[in-house]
């Protein structure tokens, strides 16, 4: 057996460096690159490994942990999966500010490989700088932290073990049914260790990515219970994305005119003037989606998780009557909320059931005329809303409408939390599937400015437009940085409305005054922040707008810039969106000294009780 003697890092690299993967009979390089930040628990293990031996992965210098992985996962997100940046970090906090990507990852079902340094092996040093001491146990570390978030995680305290767990570590990364956050925790003095591997270890290596086919009798079940029904409805979720099966779900609802209704994941799996679009479905639904899920006799989820927001907390589809067929390669999601599991990847899950529903001679009892008008008055309130304004100041909804009007349909607009997802997934009128990128699963904010350099890295045309709140904006920036020394161009719309809104509005909604979620100083005035100044500062192209005039002048102004920029756009709070025939289950008091805050909680627990119970 030929050997190659190398560090520990180094053979993690020249790994990684020959993994592809193949879906569709097309092989794509899965590792494009590395990201890090160094410090005494890499610096000299994968940092020497990365500047001498990383063959052709590329190197990129982060400026916060958490959000170089989301960048990451961003990037593994717009490229549905197929390929990846890993991320390295020093040990102690450098690891920790990983863990909140790391949930942010395996939520949403994205492959994230995480390489946090950790403290040395053979513990002569202990205890070292950052280190974490357990009484108890004297293998924890900081990065036991990530167990609870990853879909796979090891310790390597030999070098020889990176064989057997970077096999592992591959299988979870590159199976739609189990990915997410992987990490794989590397004391320092390991990284450094040298051992004779085997040259074999480190042949390219070709990843099937093999689409799952359903069973038959599976096929049957799901074909029977369909063609039953007259009134089914499909909830599309990124699931649709990720097998590439936009155009299978688009055959799928025209043959058998079932209307489409679209998760934040899900949203532009169809043009927006789709006949059959009815839009968001759920808490931030759609009219026509959430009327005419209201009188579905069954719900097709088709690759979604369906998560409180879809299912409105389980009001949604809440009819007795209702039944439910789920297409998913995951059982884990497919089995949710008792539906009929369809164990399979969605593309050919569709297919082989649009064949048999064809045999069966099925179409819907849906009336075309009652979707087209639904679909016509839903349109008509996204105009009025796109072009609602007040003396006051700019809304929200017609800063939305006047970006959606500008954006050509290859830019992408990457989002994540606060009002503006709301918004976004109602109001949004995207053209072309991956042109919507919304971060819901985890909903964490910060990954917005982070998470538009990772679509700008998986990206060959188009622009990238970060539609962010200020509370997100000031949580995590620092990739703007990032963005500027790679020569990758993102543009921050930055929605200034002076303070955590959302949950502002949420707050009174359930009978609160509204308390500690305003930016304001002491003497109770709204605190005045430059963040055009801030963005010229780090080097930023910045421009500011204060009305539509000014908007529409600093989008074509940051279009034109050679570089990233930020657009400050000044908000009046409370411009938001709500409701639609929706409900989301928020818990107030049972007891307080306020009748308001009682009487919604009366009023949350009527509808509590409408809920389907699992």
């Amino acid at each position: 057996m030929t050997t190659i003697r190398l560090t520990m890092a180094q053979a993690l690299l020249r790994f990684l460096d020959a993994q592809y993967v193949e879906m569709d009979s097309v092989e794509r390089k899965f590792v494009r690159g590395v990201m890090g930040i160094f410090g005494h628990g890499n610096v000299t293990g994968i940092g020497e490994a990365l500047e001498r031996s990383r063959g052709s992965l590329e190197f990129i210098q982060g400026k916060n942990e958490q959000g170089m992985a989301h960048a990451a996962t961003a990037y593994a997100k717009q490229s549905n999966r197929l390929s990846i940046y890993a991320c390295t970090t020093s040990i102690g906090p450098g690891a920790l500010n990983m863990v909140t990507a790391a949930a942010t990852a395996t939520v949403n079902r994205i492959p994230l490989l995480l390489l946090p340094g950790d403290i040395f092996a053979d513990r002569q040093p202990d205890p070292v700088l950052q280190q974490i001491e357990h009484p108890m146990d004297y293998t924890i570390s900081a990065n036991d932290a990530f167990k609870p978030v990853s879909r796979y995680w090891d310790r390597i305290i030999r070098p020889e073990q990176l064989m057997a767990s970077l096999l592992q570590a591959m299988r979870v990364l590159t199976d739609p049914a189990e990915t997410g956050a992987v990490t794989l925790a590397l004391p320092q003095d390991v990284q450094a260790e040298a051992y004779d591997y085997p040259e074999a270890f480190f042949r390219k290596r070709v990843h099937a990515m093999d689409r799952r086919p359903p069973a038959e009798t599976a096929l049957d079940r799901a074909a029977a219970l369909l063609a039953g029904r007259k009134r089914p409805v499909i909830v599309a979720g990124g699931g649709v994305h990720y097998s590439l099966a936009t155009e299978a779900l688009r055959k799928f609802a025209e043959t058998f005119g079932i209307p489409v209704t679209e998760t934040q994941a899900g949203k532009s799996v169809l043009p927006w003037s789709h006949p059959l679009n009815l839009g968001a479905v759920g808490v931030t639904g759609t009219l026509a989606a959430n009327r005419t899920v209201a009188e579905a006799d069954l719900i097709l989820a088709v690759g979604t998780r369906l998560s409180d927001f879809t299912t409105a907390s389980k009001t949604a589809f809440a009819d007795a009557q209702t039944e439910l067929l789920s297409i998913n390669v995951a059982s884990f999601d497919a089995v949710k909320m008792e539906g009929l599991p369809l164990v399979a990847d969605a593309k050919l899950a569709l297919e082989a059931l649009s064949e048999k529903l064809r045999l069966r001679g099925y179409r819907t009892a849906h009336d075309p005329e009652v979707i087209a008008a639904r679909k016509r008055e839903w349109d008509a309130e996204v105009d009025r809303l796109y072009h609602l304004e007040q003396r006051e100041g700019l809304t929200q909804t017609h800063v939305i409408g006047i970006i959606n009007e500008f954006v050509q349909p290859e830019d992408v607009i990457v989002c994540a939390a606060g009002s503006l997802p709301g918004d976004l997934h109602r109001l949004w009128r995207p053209e072309l599937p991956k042109s919507y990128h919304m971060e819901y699963g985890f909903s964490c904010m910060g990954y917005e400015v982070s998470g538009s350099f990772g679509v700008k890295l998986a990206m060959n045309r188009g622009e990238v437009y970060t539609l962010v709140g200020d509370g997100s904006f000031l949580m995590l920036h620092s990739e703007l940085v990032t963005s500027l020394q790679e020569n990758r161009k993102i543009t921050v719309l930055l929605f200034d409305n002076h303070g955590f809104q959302c949950i502002h509005n949420l707050q009174r909604g359930h009978g609160s005054d509204g308390f500690g979620n305003e930016f304001r100083g002491q003497t109770g005035d709204v605190l005045p922040i430059n963040f055009k100044g801030l963005a010229e500062n780090l080097g930023c192209a910045a421009f500011a707008a204060h009305d539509a005039d000014s908007l529409r002048q600093a989008l074509k102004d940051a279009r034109a810039a050679d570089r990233s920029a930020l657009v400050h756009i000044g908000v009046l709070p409370g411009t938001n969106t709500d409701g639609y025939e929706s409900w989301w289950r928020v818990d107030g008091a049972q007891v307080s000294n306020s009748t308001r805050v009682t009487d919604a909680r009366r009023e949350n627990d009527e509808i509590r009780r409408t809920a389907r119970p699992f």
